[in-house]
């Protein structure tokens, strides 16, 4: 399995960069969860980061760099969006 050395911004782990397993796409996945364990022995707490590309400047380019930005409520949303659906809210 191949994997990249992806930084993450924001939440615990800002200005970290860990190897994540890339797809056969050579893409990171979307959504990264990392557990940690309560030191109480309670249940586990899960970090929810999203996959956003590093701005550069240029406007018209693949996408070859990724990074993690933190999602502190932990949702994420996860729907398809049609050009022809209705905007949300309205």
């Amino acid at each position: 399995m191949k994997s990249e050395d992806i930084p993450f911004v924001g939440g615990p782990l800002d200005g970290r960069s860990l190897p994540v397993l890339v797809t056969a796409t050579g893409n990171p996945p979307k959504v990264y969860k990392v557990p940690v364990p309560d030191a109480g022995g309670g249940p586990d707490t899960v970090l929810v980061y999203v996959r956003e590309p590093v701005p550069d400047g240029k406007a018209v380019r693949l996408v070859q760099k990724w990074r993690y930005a933190f999602v502190p409520d932990g949702k994420v949303r996860r729907s398809v969006r049609w050009p022809w659906s209705k905007k949300p809210g309205a």
